[in-house]
């Protein structure tokens, strides 16, 4: 079978538990949906274009499906799981009769008896979706008692006796399955990828009402892991090659608040970066009402914790926030970043923004632009604003027309891109450290300075130099290099190697 994952680092997660699932359970893993008897279709709920994307690949699947009954090659089936099957459940499979089946987060424990059973030609009843927030208690401090009867992807389910029976004891040649947690908890997962860099979910859900989002109705209450399952989780991975962990969830800094501690991600992170192993601990999806002085001291002082900030900040206007159902404001924000850099001069920031929320001024889209031009900002989001099925802002009224939002987005997206661009060009000169994620024939490498994240913030090109008297630089994947930056295009950097600082092994 072949798992196929769209969307954000927290669906990668979960795609590599049911890869445990499926592995431990005898399972043949290929890259290849074509090759594959089973083609599995890890979709995203999140806006129209995740959407279109998740149900385009279904698309390509069936087709590919298709043309295997007609003689050539192609999965035998084809099966969504993930974000957009458990949003609209029998919606979706009514509107999409090619694929197989269309299964949600609570077929999760049983996803090999749910594919044995398709490929043997049965076609599962699709779930009807019902709003997951109701499932837990609505206490944060009650949660983790009753967790046990709700399946939380990417967890490794509390009290899940299927997971229970499949431990590494069972399967001692199998390096990519995890290692058993404590007694009462099982985690179960296979990397389907082989880079230095890994995600690791720190909780699930939210517990934010923001008018535009409907994450918290599919992805219910917030739910933290407990912290011996999260530092198990991370030796397994460093065990497996990550230098870099990037902790996931739906809002980071709510982390421990259902476990009585809202500052427990004070004291975990440093646990975290003293794992063997783990030369880069990334934290991701930082709420900027919730950011604690407490934590951007712990952040800002650990080795290790990388100097990144990823501040869902969205926009900046008082009153387009107040009507998103957040908080902050241009002021705050920039006090805010002010606060971090002067505990960290050459942090990196982050962050994503809606244009175009019903209601949204022009005097509110020019402070917008005011903030950004002074934020220094070292990448950023640019969404246009559209309706989300359950949400409050889908029936509040002042909306405005697509052509005046695609303009907006056009304008700052532009603006971005020149902001971004000088930041990156600001940094000529400077020293930085590199993670190596690959490197060419020609010995130039391609990774990511500290304040990079993965994938969405550019990147660093490479070339190895001599070191005054000594020999070249050794640049290999895995490796984390002290370099000087001689360059930039757009926000991507060009950088000289001067000295290794770990390397793989």
């Amino acid at each position: 079978m072949a798992l196929v994952t769209l969307g954000c680092a927290r669906n990668d997660v979960d795609s590599e538990e049911l890869a445990g699932r499926l592995a431990a359970d005898g399972w043949d893993l290929v890259e290849d949906p074509n090759g594959a008897d089973i083609a599995v279709v890890n979709t995203c709920g999140f806006v129209e274009a995740a959407k279109k994307d998740s149900i385009d690949t279904l698309i390509a699947a069936a087709d590919a499906k298709a043309d295997g009954t007609a003689g050539s090659k192609g999965p035998k089936a084809v099966v969504a799981v993930g974000c957009l099957a458990e949003r609209y459940g029998k919606q979706l499979a009514d509107a999409l009769p090619e694929a197989d089946a269309v299964l949600g987060f609570d077929d999760y424990q049983d996803i090999s008896a749910r594919l044995t059973s398709i490929l043997h030609g049965e076609r599962p009843i699709s779930h009807v979706p019902r709003d997951r927030r109701t499932l837990l208690p609505l206490s944060p401090v009650e949660r983790q008692a009753a967790q046990g009867a709700v399946a939380v992807p990417g967890h490794g389910d509390a009290g899940d006796d299927a997971a229970a029976a499949v431990t590494t004891a069972e399967h001692p040649d199998d390096p990519t399955l995890s290692p058993v947690a404590p007694p009462t908890r099982r985690v179960l997962r296979r990397r389907l990828d082989t880079g230095p860099s890994a995600p690791l979910k720190l909780a699930s859900g939210c517990d934010r009402r923001c008018s535009f989002c409907a994450i918290p109705a599919f992805r219910g209450s917030y739910l933290s892991r407990r912290p011996h399952d999260i530092l198990d989780e991370a030796r397994w991975l460093a065990g497996q090659g990550v230098r870099e962990l990037v902790l996931v969830s739906e809002n980071s800094t709510s982390y421990g608040k259902d476990l009585g501690d809202i500052k427990l991600l004070e004291t975990l992170l440093p646990e975290l970066a003293a794992v063997d192993g783990v030369d880069w601990l990334r934290v991701s999806y930082l709420q900027p009402a919730e950011m604690r002085p407490t934590l951007i001291d712990v952040m800002a002082g650990t080795e290790g914790v990388v100097p990144y900030f990823d501040l869902s900040f969205q926009h900046s206007a008082p009153g387009v926030l107040r009507r998103m159902r957040r908080f902050g404001g241009t002021e705050p924000f920039l006090e805010l970043l002010e606060t971090i850099r002067t505990r960290v001069p050459h942090a990196g920031v982050r962050s994503n923004f809606i244009v175009g929320f019903p209601g949204e001024t022009e005097a509110d889209f020019e402070e917008l632009e005011t903030f950004l031009s002074r934020a220094g900002l070292d990448a950023i989001g640019v969404f246009g604003y559209s309706d989300e099925d359950g949400t409050e802002a889908a029936g509040y009224d002042d909306k405005l027309d697509e052509d005046q939002i695609a303009e907006r987005v056009a304008r700052l997206t532009d603006l971005a891109e020149e902001l971004t661009a000088q930041r990156a060009e600001d940094r000529l000169g400077e020293r930085i450290d590199v993670l190596v994620e690959s490197v060419a024939h020609d010995g130039v490498a391609e990774g990511r300075a500290a304040f990079q994240g993965p994938e969405v913030d550019g990147s660093v090109l490479l070339v190895p130099a001599l070191e005054p008297g000594g020999p070249a630089v050794e640049l290999v994947p895995g490796a984390i290099v002290s370099a000087k930056v001689v360059g930039s295009e757009g926000v991507d950097l060009h950088a000289v190697a001067i000295t290794p600082l770990s390397l793989v092994g």
